[in-house]
């Protein structure tokens, strides 16, 4: 091919290189080593044809013969800094040198053309992914995912995906997870192999004990090196087994676009985690494989109850003079009618924890959080009910629902009715479709309670005793029944809260009042630094779904949680997330030091040395401000809120005023 046909490419300066000394260029996205040596220069194929060593990354040497050679920084093989060709002993040809020009001092290196795009095993697999409404994706691009890593950046270039780079694996799974307890829509999850998967997998614990769909993508070391020990070979395929649902190898022979099809509609229908393995030889493979999607695959999702136990469960309620519903995340999909059939009985509604926020506590049927995280309303009303209505509950021991009492259960999986314990009418069926057909059943008995008449006086009741314990000071700091309070008060009301774990989330299910807000939480796993990393994912949701467009996402954590994960601050920073995070600082694990007092353990190793959050926030590009006074809480967090990206709140409170 002529100069003339070449495309020219600018990858430096003459004054960039000293002679004797080689260098790493790209033109393009062809890596090149660029040498000066001798007043000459060459450009040639950056690989060493040994393992892909960069020979850029080399030096010029005195071989024994006194040549001068590159030398390859990886295992020493030799090339001629001029013309590419060995001393001879490793191949029998040398490297491929490219065309280079020097134009005023300006380096130039010719290439052919780029040649079209030629599809791919992975192009085919993503591409299924979009198709199956995956729009969104978390994670670390690295060496063992350079081929999957390239077809995603196709999908986001195209318009049909998005990517947020991390600092951490595990705030990516965090991030996925919570992305899927918001939407019921799973993100991805990209890693390498090695320690970059095993990084996500508190994080997928996280998503499959709450029932949150995510799939995960995890490089693989090259199939030829499978098993005796290659560097960052693990056996992903056993370490995934357990937390994933549906978790298998990308193969050269396996058919592609069905394997990805297969694991979308596992993670969709299951709600749990899919896991594929990709070796790094095979994402590159050519392949013509059209891709795959859910037509014809996925049937409505509506279970309708049987006509007994519908029948019988009306004749309960309508005989009950005290009945109340218990709502679990379960019922996440459902609230509309569950609260219409709460005021059609006059049924006070509790939630568990996760499910705070369900019913606002604004609503005249809300009762607040029931168990430990919760409310002295929701136990009242638990110890005088005469009838629970359980809907998309697990009877968790945390929740504290009382297994003595008559008891109709209502849950779309079937494992979960009666798991713990027997109940008096286990009901198989979708929440919302028992509510839709019961309803037409129902009529209260005239000798009923008027429960609601009573919630409001127990709300009355607790709010008076709140309004002591705001007006607590021990000196140490600010109390956190003063925090949530400023935060009930100036948190939009449609906003997403992702919560962290500790005694920061215990006070905030204890004083923080719903007003029609999403909460997302780390449920049943409990794990620590799930908040920040899970507002990522909200935030995420906020751009990919017009449902969540422009509500504000707000995360609550102590300084233990946040020091988990903080370098992703700067991944909120960098994607311009509008999030503001209330930090609740006392300098120790609080809930841990707590629970040794109360089981007579002397405190031992749960102080912590922290750096001020409010300036890390600061040089991370963000907004942050320290609050030490409680009459800066509010315009602390005004401010917070109100500005255009990533702000951190951090307030010193007092371990004991929780």
């Amino acid at each position: 091919m002529s100069k003339q046909e070449l495309d020219w490419i600018k990858v430096g300066h003459t004054s960039d290189l000293p002679e004797g000394r080689v260098k790493t260029v790209t033109a393009r996205t062809v890596s090149i080593c660029l040498s000066h040596f001798e007043g000459q220069w060459a450009a040639m194929d950056n690989h060493c044809p040994h393992q892909k060593g960069p020979l850029g990354e080399g030096s010029i040497e005195k071989g024994v013969d006194d040549k001068c050679w590159i030398r390859c920084p990886w295992h020493g093989w030799d090339f001629d800094p001029l013309t590419g060709a060995p001393p001879g002993g490793h191949e029998d040809t040398g490297q491929k040198l490219y065309p280079l020009e020097i134009r005023d001092e300006e380096i130039f290196v010719g290439l052919e053309p780029e040649p079209a795009h030629e599809r791919t095993v992975t192009d085919a697999m993503v591409e299924t992914m979009g198709n199956w409404g995956v729009k969104r994706v978390f994670g670390m691009v690295g060496h063992s995912n350079l081929g999957l890593s390239d077809a995603i950046r196709m999908q986001v270039n195209s318009g049909d995906m998005a990517y947020v780079g991390v600092r951490h694996e595990g705030a990516a799974a965090f991030a996925a997870s919570a992305y899927g307890k918001l939407t019921g829509k799973p993100a991805a999850c990209l890693t390498i192999a090695g320690p970059g998967a095993t990084n996500l997998l508190t994080g997928m614990w996280d998503a499959k004990v709450d029932r949150a769909p995510v799939l995960a993508l995890t490089g693989q070391v090259q199939t030829q090196v499978f098993g005796p020990g290659a560097f960052q070979d693990i056996d992903l395929k056993s370490a995934f087994d357990a937390v994933a649902r549906f978790s298998q190898p990308v193969l050269s022979s396996s058919k592609h676009s069905e394997l990805m099809s297969l694991a979308c509609k596992t993670a969709l229908v299951e709600q749990d985690v899919a896991h594929l393995i990709f070796p790094d030889d095979v994402q590159t493979l050519p392949s013509d494989e059209k891709a795959g999607g859910p037509t014809g695959r996925m049937s409505g999702p509506t279970v309708t109850p049987s006509q007994d136990d519908l029948q019988a469960a009306a004749a309960m309620l309508n005989e009950a003079k005290r009945p109340m519903i218990v709502i679990g995340h379960g019922a996440v999909e459902s609230r509309a009618a569950i609260i219409q059939l709460a005021e059609r009985i006059g049924a006070p509604v509790v939630t568990t924890f996760k499910a705070k926020g369900l019913i606002a506590d604004s609503h005249p049927n809300a009762a607040g959080v029931l168990g430990r995280s919760g409310t002295p309303i929701a136990s009242w009303f638990m110890n005088e009910a005469d009838l629970i209505l359980a809907l998309g509950t697990s009877f968790s021991n945390h929740t504290g629902i009382n297994p003595g009492k008559r008891t109709i259960q209502v849950d779309f999986e079937r494992m979960q009715l009666g798991k713990f314990h027997p109940v008096t009418l286990p009901v198989w069926g979708e929440i919302g479709a028992f509510c839709d057909a019961v309803a037409p059943m129902l009529e209260p008995s005239a000798e009923a309670d008027d429960q609601i008449t009573e919630l409001a006086e127990r709300w009355q009741f607790w709010r008076d005793e709140k309004a002591t314990r705001i007006g607590e000071e021990g000196g140490k700091g600010i109390a956190s029944a003063v925090i949530f309070d400023v935060l009930t008060k100036l948190c939009p009301e449609d906003a997403i809260i992702a919560v962290d774990v500790g005694n920061n989330t215990y006070s905030f299910g204890r004083y923080f009042e719903t007003k029609g807000q999403r909460v997302l939480m780390s449920g049943y796993l409990g794990s620590i630094g799930f908040g920040f990393p899970a507002a990522m994912g909200a935030w995420a949701a906020t751009q990919d779904f017009d449902e969540y467009a422009g509500r504000k996402v707000v995360s609550v954590s102590g300084d233990g949680g946040f020091g988990q994960y903080p370098m992703d601050f700067t991944t909120a920073v960098k994607y311009k997330m509008n999030i503001t995070h209330i930090l609740l600082n006392n300098s120790e694990l609080g809930k841990i030091s707590k629970e040794q007092r109360s089981g007579e353990w002397p405190v031992w190793e749960t102080t912590l040395h922290n750096p001020s959050f409010a300036a890390f926030a600061r040089l991370c590009g963000g907004h942050g401000e320290r609050v030490t006074d409680p009459d800066d809480l509010t315009r602390a967090i005004q401010e917070a809120l109100d500005y255009d990206g990533p702000a951190l709140v951090e307030i010193i409170t007092d371990a004991e005023l929780v």
